[in-house]
């Protein structure tokens, strides 16, 4: 695992018609010259859903779809945002008073984030300003962390600013806990193949402490993601934040029920470690200890010798207080057997066994089939989108990303991929009013792309 910062190369503008062109809105927009461009990529989670924030590895590998910002530092003590999107608005505050606004995530709350970030970590008495154009590529609220990679290069491009480095698993780790400003619970898989993914080659990303080992895909196929055009802003609703705080809850009610100190235990995977049984034995405890029908808040404080009152003010996110019912059981198997499913997929495509392709395509399915009915987080687009998908050639569909809405990943053999495309488009983009307006960005198949990056001006 590289261990070293961020690469910075060295371009120039005229080969690079992207940054070029970037460069010329930056000049009409702010009457200066950005000073280097930073990189952050999207990335897709070929499996290991809603796994990360409790503490088991996911095999996500970056995308070419990226955030892209064209940065100037300044002598004066404000950030000025502007973006080439037309829909998110400027907007332009004083450096050294960040607020960020979790009631309304806008665009720009998540630069804040990324640059608060860097901001607390060096305690900067006085963070440089910045003028700042952003572009990007990926579809946004759809499941490919467009809102990660943004917090991501806004923190490079504020490390830059102020003279500072980090290594990349520091800037992957600083990275998830900055996002955290804006409300979201999240895990850090996000952040981490951001920094850490390399061009050719998925990821298998684990925890405490970060590391990524490479995992090498099968040959012969390829890995396409289609757009359901179904939105989700997981900071702007409490589904997420609900699925963490349930998968705390039933962390606690397990250790409590195994002798386990559970005020000390916030993850699934504490659990496993302090009763040292592998996942399968894991399944078997929840079998045992949690019921299917939801808890009440009542019944969780009863089993844990708590009040109500104790658990919202102690363990509850700030958008999740109204919530009244907790499906444990569900949430807590879904997580052991997806983090079983993940080690799997990485051994087949170690071992390479002449079958890799269905065995691996069926632990896609599986995942999706968990996501649906025991994580609870998928949508009938996503359904509807995953078969359609599976009708016409894919080996494996499974939503990517947080769920609701977002996309679907699917791997489908190579020598299929073009009619796969045709059919896939005809029969889920031809139809349905928000459909309609096809963008290309909607279907696409895309190779492992490489990590966070900086560009000067040759």
């Amino acid at each position: 695992m590289a261990a070293d910062v961020p690469p910075t190369l060295s371009v120039q503008l005229l080969e690079e018609p992207r940054l070029l062109k970037l460069k010329k809105v930056f000049v009409s927009k702010f009457h200066s010259t950005p000073k280097f461009y930073a990189r952050a990529p999207g990335r897709v989670n070929l499996i290991g859903e809603h796994i990360d924030y409790c503490g088991y590895a996911v095999l996500p590998m970056a995308i070419q779809q990226d955030i892209l910002i064209a940065a100037e530092p300044l002598s004066t003590p404000v950030i000025h945002l502007a973006n080439t999107n037309p829909l998110y608005l400027d907007f332009s505050t004083n450096a050294n008073n960040i607020e960020i606004n979790q009631a309304k995530p806008l665009w720009h709350n998540y630069f804040l984030c990324g640059f608060k970030g860097i901001e607390d970590h060096f305690d900067l008495g006085s963070p440089s300003g910045m003028n700042c154009l952003v572009e990007g590529t990926i579809p946004a609220s759809s499941g490919l962390s467009s809102s990660s990679a943004l917090v991501c290069c806004a923190g490079l491009v504020t490390l830059l600013a102020n003279g500072k480095t980090l290594p990349k698993v520091e800037l992957a780790e600083l990275c998830a806990k900055s996002e955290r400003y804006i409300g979201t619970e999240g895990g850090g898989m996000d952040q981490s193949i951001c920094f850490l993914a390399e061009e050719g080659t998925a990821k298998l990303i684990e925890f405490s402490p970060l590391r990524a080992t490479y995992v090498r895909l099968p040959r012969g196929v390829a890995f396409v993601i289609a757009n359901s055009c179904v939105e989700m802003n997981k900071a702007a609703t409490s589904h997420y934040n609900t699925r963490v705080m349930e998968c705390r809850l039933a962390s606690k009610l397990l250790a409590k029920s195994r002798g386990v100190d559970w005020k000390a235990t916030a993850k699934l995977q504490d659990v496993q470690a302090a009763l040292k049984l592998s996942l399968e034995e894991m399944l078997a405890v929840v079998e045992e200890v949690l019921h299917p029908e939801p808890y009440s808040i009542e019944e969780i404080g009863e089993r844990l010798g708590t009040s109500p009152r104790e658990l919202y003010a102690q363990i509850l996110s700030q958008n999740t207080q109204d919530v009244t019912i907790f499906k444990l059981y569900q949430r807590a198997k879904h997580v052991y057997s997806e983090a079983a499913r993940v080690l799997e997929f990485k051994k087949i495509c170690t071992e390479a066994p002449a079958d890799a392709i269905q065995l691996l395509g069926g632990l896609m399915n599986q995942s999706h089939v968990s996501c649906r009915d025991l994580y609870e987080c998928s949508c009938p687009e996503l359904n509807q989108l995953a078969d359609i998908c599976r009708q016409f050639g894919a080996v494996g569909s499974r939503l990517t990303g947080a769920g609701w809405g977002g996309c679907i990943v699917s791997m489908v053999p190579a020598d299929k991929l073009e009619r796969f495309l045709a059919n896939v488009k005809e029969a889920y983009y031809k139809h349905g009013d928000q459909r309609l307006a096809l963008e290309e960005n909607n279907l696409f198949a895309t190779n492992p792309g490489g990590g966070a990056m900086v560009f000067l001006e040759a």
